[in-house]
């Protein structure tokens, strides 16, 4: 399926793609504001500039969308059938950045932890998301007993995303 817009058309429309403060970045930074941890987004010193930076914690959160960075198996990731090989590749690089910024940050002494903007784009992931987000910062259980739902499911850690 050809294109329908110009190249001029396309170009402003991909300018026109948020970086920061994304809505699923928002949710996360809300969250954690209400229970009381602080932090600093967006700090450029640091490998990879993590949305989310914990000093406290020596923790730093990624929050990453489906697409830009190849969420395999998630609905919102599907590569485009024009220009498929640019696409590949595209994803392919934000992949290997990624990886390769955990590594520095690690090596740093930093904790690392991805959330995918799907676990967060609905309301039946976002609050278990947010509770086990909340719990890997910390090192505790999510405690609020009026929003707890019983026994804590175990989730995959969003830092063994990428392979580690």
């Amino acid at each position: 399926m050809a294109d329908k817009m110009t190249p001029e058309q396309r170009s402003r429309c991909m300018a026109a793609v948020k970086g920061k403060d994304t809505k699923p970045e928002m949710i996360v930074r809300k969250y954690l504001f209400s229970r009381g941890l602080r932090y600093r987004v967006n700090v450029r010193k640091l490998p990879g500039t993590p949305d989310i930076v914990l000093r406290k914690y020596k923790t730093v959160v990624f929050i990453d969308g489906c697409f830009w960075h190849g969420h395999e198996g998630c609905k919102h990731f599907r590569l485009p059938t024009s220009n498929e090989y640019f696409w590949r590749h595209k994803i392919a690089m934000n992949y290997a950045r990624d990886y390769a910024n955990n590594i520095e940050l690690e090596l740093a002494g930093w904790r690392v932890v991805r959330v995918w903007e799907c676990e967060v784009k609905t309301k039946a992931l976002q609050a278990e998301t947010l509770r086990n987000l909340y719990s890997n910062i910390t090192g505790t259980s999510y405690d609020n007993a009026s929003c707890h739902t019983g026994t804590e499911s175990e989730a995959a850690e969003p830092d063994t995303l990428y392979g580690k």
